[in-house]
């Protein structure tokens, strides 16, 4: 791996500083600093009005999504480009986590997907963050196995070509600030499950759909129930074909798992900045063989995700996809930040119990805790990322899946153990 800038990289390192210098918020760098978990650490300003006020500015100076084509309100810039601009964004890129999935996960799939009309359409306002979108995917009875929801849709019986759509969705993300969302539903119950998918996007202010905050245990409400009651939808918002929504589903969980693993932060520094200020019965807690060995535990992990990470840029340096393998930054980084808060709350001691203000590092120990089993399951589960490595990484065997060519409405959804 070659850790330096090519000339050309540099130059554009430089050009970046440079326009960052005159043009980043600076008045809302302290706060910015201040983040945590659930939280972008902003009181003074409206959180949502600066983040979209953040992108504009990056979007009519073309730093806006530098990977989509300029047509489409993006930069048209390299993957490697993308990657210098993300390093050297600093504070200032929580700004940009409103606009996460729209940008990493449901932009790239309707460009894909969709006709030129919508692409022309939808993708410059979502760029420039004047629309912001949400993924409609999990539901209460299919867990982790995305394939196995149970939203349907139905073709309209007026002739006029629209689906009916009926059912709910959990934790959606970010859907009461949404304009749009990205909805896979169930179009055929007579195949097999993977089979009878289909894929729309659909207005979120649609009639009959219903957003229901989620009271999450850190106070926030990042999370979504969303319920659909006979929502219309044309059929010319469909992407894909009819049935071809697994396929489809592919391109947003790629990005998705990327998007979510690339750069996840563990909180490794402030928990050593922590150990480095703080005592223990007098003495600094550095001298403490334990807490040096636990730091050095994860200074080790750290290490490995930064160097991992670095494999990802130099493929993508050398204009290559990174592959599968990048499911390991977000196994590895998921479990290691829950790991983290636990040890730091333990150094706590009884005021680990208290979360406010005057906490240590603004609590923000207490609100990883709080929002690590999340990253755990978000973007795919351990176990669904460990499914991914053993089987496309390492060439393992793949998991048994006796349903996998059953019709979806022979499977059964309830059962009694037999004495």
């Amino acid at each position: 791996m070659d850790f330096n800038d090519t000339p050309q990289e540099a130059e554009f390192r430089k050009e970046v500083r440079s326009w960052l210098g005159a043009n980043a918020p600076k008045h809302l760098e302290a706060e910015l600093k201040r983040a945590s978990f659930g939280s972008n650490g902003l009181e003074s300003e409206d959180p949502i009005k600066a983040s979209k006020a953040w992108q504009k500015k990056k979007a009519e100076a073309g730093w806006a999504c530098l990977h989509w084509p300029k047509e489409y309100g993006g930069g048209a810039r390299s993957a490697m480009e993308r990657v210098i601009w993300s390093q050297e964004e600093g504070p200032y890129a929580v700004l940009s986590g409103l606009f996460t999935i729209g940008h990493g996960m449901c932009g790239p799939t309707v460009m894909e997907w969709a006709n030129e009309e919508w692409k022309e359409r939808l993708l410059p306002p979502l760029a420039s963050g004047e629309e912001v979108w949400c993924q409609l995917f999990s539901e209460p009875a299919s867990g982790s196995d995305l394939a196995g929801l149970r939203t349907k849709a139905v073709k309209a019986d007026d002739g006029s070509g629209d689906w009916i759509i009926n059912g709910q969705k959990i934790w959606t993300s970010g859907a009461q600030n949404s304009d749009w969302g990205l909805l896979i539903t169930r179009t055929d119950p007579d195949v097999p499950k993977h089979k009878g998918l289909t894929m729309f996007f659909l207005r979120m202010d649609s009639p009959g759909v219903k957003v229901v905050p989620i009271k999450q245990a850190n106070g926030a409400s990042g999370f979504n129930e969303v319920y659909f009651d006979d929502v219309r939808i044309p059929d010319d918002q469909r992407l894909g074909d009819v049935g071809q929504g697994w396929k489809v589903s592919l391109t947003t969980l790629m990005n998705e798992r990327l998007s979510i693993g690339s750069g996840m932060s563990t909180g490794f520094p402030e928990l050593f900045k922590f150990c480095m200020d703080m005592d223990i019965d007098g003495e600094a807690a550095t001298a403490d063989s334990g807490v040096r060995s636990k730091l050095a535990q994860f200074a080790v992990k750290q290490s490995g995700l930064k160097y991992t990470g670095m494999r990802a840029i130099s493929a993508l340096s050398k204009g290559e996809t990174p592959g599968p393998e990048n499911s390991i930054g977000k196994l590895v980084a998921g479990a290691t930040m829950q790991e983290l808060a636990m040890y730091a709350l333990d150094l706590q001691g009884e005021a680990g119990v208290v979360w406010n203000e005057d906490s240590p590092q603004n609590g923000r120990f207490q609100a990883m805790l709080m929002r690590s089993p999340a990253t755990r399951i978000e973007g795919g589960s351990d176990e669904i990322l460990r499914n991914i490595i053993g089987e496309r990484v390492l060439g393992l065997p793949g998991d048994i899946r006796v349903d996998k060519d059953v019709p979806f409405k022979e499977i059964p959804t309830t059962g009694k153990a037999k004495a």
